[in-house]
Parts: C-alpha cells; structure tokens; sequence
C-alpha cells in the first residue's frame, strides 16, 4: 500500500506500539498536530540522523493531548503503529506549514521470531541491568517481548538502532540484538573491572608475594 502521510522529522527512532510523549511547540508542528486530531489521520516520524532525514520511519497516532500552554505549545501522547518507507519527500504543500512524504508500507515478518533467542537476549540483558546496578521491569512476560519493546534498552547508538528499524523480519532483528549484545556484555564486565580496580587504589593490598622456590 502506498499513501501521502503528513511527517515530523525527529532526531529520534520510533519503534511500533512504542508510546512516545511529545512537546510540540513550532507553528508548522502545532498545525500538524491539531489537523491530526481533528481529521482523526496519522503522522510520520522519519529519524533525523547526522543532519539526514532517512527514508524508513514509524507511523504514529495522537493518543492524547494532555495539556494546551498559554502560548498554543502542546504536551502530546503518541504511540506507533508501523514502520513506513518514504518514497518522495513533499517539502512545500498548499496552505500547510509543514512537509509531507509519499509513503509504502513494507511487509513485517514476524511468524519466524524464535522463543529461544529471545530468552538469551533478555537473560544477557539482564546481566548488563544487574552488573550496572540497574533496576527494569518489563511491561509484558518473558514470551510476549519482542525485539521492538527492547530496542531502546540495549544501549544501541541511534545508527544501530536505524539499522534495526530497516529489518523487516523479527528473526533478524532478534540476531542483530544478539549480536550486540555479545559485544556489549563484555565490555560491561570490563568497565566494572576498572571500576573495581580504581576503588582498591590507594587501599592496603593484602597479595601474596611471588616465590621463586
């Protein structure tokens, strides 16, 4: 399917059903905003990135507005639906202050996700929650998480998380999980062995000597 979505560009990756809050305060973003809720239509948020609007991105709606400012700012709720691919981007469109894009909407797999990779990413996940003495819970059981309720935990610079964004099969956004992962889970480990190392410095050391016999 193809259709023209109205687009907010941020510098930010939004994930579906992810609910993000918002402070809309710039003119063509109020119109925007106020035209989705009273036309009961969607936006788009393509991920700004190194000064770049990308071409994939997530299909939002307006939740709720939960406060109207003085000076016609809005605090937002949001939440997203489903990732999009922009194919032309409408900067200028007749009476509105912001841009558009024509959009696809490309298949998402999800019959493929594995139980069991899930269960070695959230047992290494935790690990790193517990090592960086860092208190989570997740919204949902064990075996109803999938790979976009976790993006954002897994300490992902915002290029890696793009590159999760373009995946279009559960399974592989599993993998690119993992596989990070495994290289995040030691330097965690590593970084705590510094931290321990520079806290016993200055401290009376109670080693045994070498002995040459």
């Amino acid at each position: 399917m193809t259709n023209f979505i109205p687009i907010f560009p941020l510098g930010i990756v939004v994930y579906p059903n992810e609910p993000v809050n918002l402070h809309i305060f710039e003119p063509r973003y109020k119109q925007l905003i106020q035209e989705c809720v009273e036309q009961k239509k969607y936006f788009g948020i393509p991920p700004v990135i190194q000064g770049e609007v990308k071409e994939m991105g997530t299909l939002m709606e307006v939740v709720e507005i939960t406060r109207l400012h003085d000076d016609g700012s809005m605090d937002i709720k949001t939440r997203g639906l489903e990732v999009f691919k922009i194919l032309e981007i409408i900067r200028e469109l007749p009476d509105k202050l912001y841009s558009g894009a024509i959009v696809t909407y490309p298949e998402n797999v999800v019959s493929d996700a594995r139980l069991g990779v899930m269960k070695e990413i959230l047992a290494g996940l935790r690990k790193i929650f517990e090592r960086l003495q860092i208190s989570k819970e997740f919204s949902k059981p064990d075996h109803a998480i999938n790979s976009y309720d976790i993006s954002h935990l897994v300490g992902m610079t915002m290029e890696d998380e793009y590159l999760l964004l373009e995946l279009n099969r559960e399974l592989h956004r599993q993998e690119f999980i993992k596989r990070h992962l495994a290289k995040l889970v030691p330097a965690v480990t590593e970084l705590e062995e510094i931290k321990d190392r520079i806290k016993l410095n200055g401290h009376f050391k109670d080693l045994e000597g070498f002995s040459f016999s």
